[in-house]
């Protein structure tokens, strides 16, 4: 960003990758299924990579071609690796891996950077030991790195909290077909964030495997099955599309997104319900979704299920008229950062007024000034931050190459919101 502020189109079409969330879990299945499976437009960023090359670190072969990748199903048999799996601050990588991990054969370590050995994955290890599968924490404090010691799952009844990630559920879920009983869960505390168990589920179906469940309190799995091989695409991530409608809604610009449809079972789609609230108008297309800005006003909503698009909705709060109230958002102290306390910090330093209230979010909006933001090396407050430069001048973003993790072109892309001199 620079000192001065840059000049926003009117209107505009972005395109953005395809869902991370759903390229992890497309990856996995596909890994784990009976044959070859052809994947478009899947994300290739840092933190998918690394589940890809996990993968092949467990014995899958993958050709990861500039159009396609192609994973060729190992039928959930995974072979040995003695040497540590590296997955950097993926937290998505580590909790649904950990769970892909039991399938193998021999011990799997797998370990990441230092925020990941804060990041807490107890919860899920005990819920893999209940199931028979020696699952451990390598400093004894609930936290990376794992071992995990892979074999023949029996599978049977198990009682998992989720309320500090929906994706112990997921990972838990996603290997549940190659257990020779089947998996019956029920969860005891939490679910947060929903909408990605649908996205789990999703994908199972689409590879042949069906979830009888119970809202989000009871699944059921049977066992002794396999994924089907396919052909499958990856639709475009309504995370990353809301850091343009957020754009739209600061500038009072007009942005469609490209390849995302009303139908989409990402939870992130419903911001844009939450941006219409706060003044902006929607329009759903057969082709994208557009946001056109409007006078914004605060509002008071429940984001335990959209954890990822809390700063995103944090940042377009800060321009809007009067306060703005976040609710159940304490789990964001575990993601890539303390993202409560960064948001809180950087909204700050632009001279608007934001507190944690027990586990809510407040922030009062106004007009926010020009702040060197740090991005705690975490890609969502670099991208959200972002948005606040083109509306406030002098908006310098530190450490930008931190989008790489889930959207190595975030930047020119961006770029496409401003009117070139």
């Amino acid at each position: 960003m620079t000192e001065t502020l840059p000049a926003i189109i009117d209107k505009c079409e972005i395109e953005v990758p395809g869902s991370k969330s759903y390229t992890h879990r497309l990856l996995i299945a596909s890994a784990l299924s009976d044959g070859k499976c052809s994947l478009t437009n899947c994300l290739k960023s840092e933190d998918t990579l690394l589940t890809l090359e996990a993968l092949r670190l467990m014995g899958v072969k993958i050709e990861n071609l500039e159009k396609e990748v192609i994973v060729y199903g190992s039928k959930g048999l995974l072979k040995a690796y003695d040497k540590p799996v590296y997955l950097a601050n993926s937290g998505t990588s580590m909790r649904l891996l950990t769970g892909v991990a039991a399938l193998g054969d021999g011990d799997y370590t797998l370990t990441g950077t230092e925020r990941m050995s804060q990041r807490p994955i107890q919860d899920l290890l005990d819920g893999l030991n209940s199931l028979g599968v020696e699952a451990r924490s390598v400093n004894n404090n609930g936290c990376p790195p794992v071992v995990i010691k892979g074999g023949k799952i029996k599978g049977g009844y198990i009682e998992l909290k989720c309320n500090i990630s929906s994706q112990f559920l997921s990972s838990v879920l996603l290997i549940s077909p190659y257990t020779e009983k089947g998996i019956k869960i029920k969860v005891v505390e939490g679910p947060v964030s929903k909408p990605y168990i649908d996205m789990t589920i999703d994908i199972m179906a689409k590879l042949g495997v069906n979830v009888s469940r119970d809202g989000y309190t009871g699944f059921s799995v049977d066992g002794q099955q396999n994924y089907k091989a396919g052909s499958f695409s990856v639709e475009p991530d309504c995370s990353q599309a809301g850091y343009f409608w957020a754009a739209a809604a600061i500038t009072g610009s007009e942005i469609k997104v490209k390849g995302i449809t009303k139908d989409s079972r990402q939870g992130d789609l419903k911001l844009t319900g939450l941006f219409e609230k706060m003044g902006c108008k929607v329009y759903f297309e057969s082709d994208g979704i557009i946001v056109k800005g409007g006078p914004l006003v605060g509002i008071e909503t429940d984001m335990s299920d959209m954890p990822d698009m809390v700063p995103t909705l944090a940042v377009v709060a800060a321009f809007a008229r009067g306060t703005t109230v976040i609710k159940n958002v304490e789990h964001l102290k575990a993601k890539e950062s303390d993202r409560l306390s960064a948001v809180i910090n950087e909204l700050s330093k632009t001279g608007i007024e934001a507190k944690s209230v027990g586990s809510d979010l407040v922030i009062k909006g106004g007009i926010p000034k020009g702040a060197r933001i740090d991005t705690y090396n975490d890609h969502r407050i670099a991208m959200s931050f972002a948005v606040v430069g083109l509306k406030t001048p002098g908006i310098i973003i530190e450490d930008k190459k931190c989008v790489e993790k889930s959207f190595p072109n975030f930047w020119d892309v961006f770029a496409n919101l401003v009117i070139s001199k």
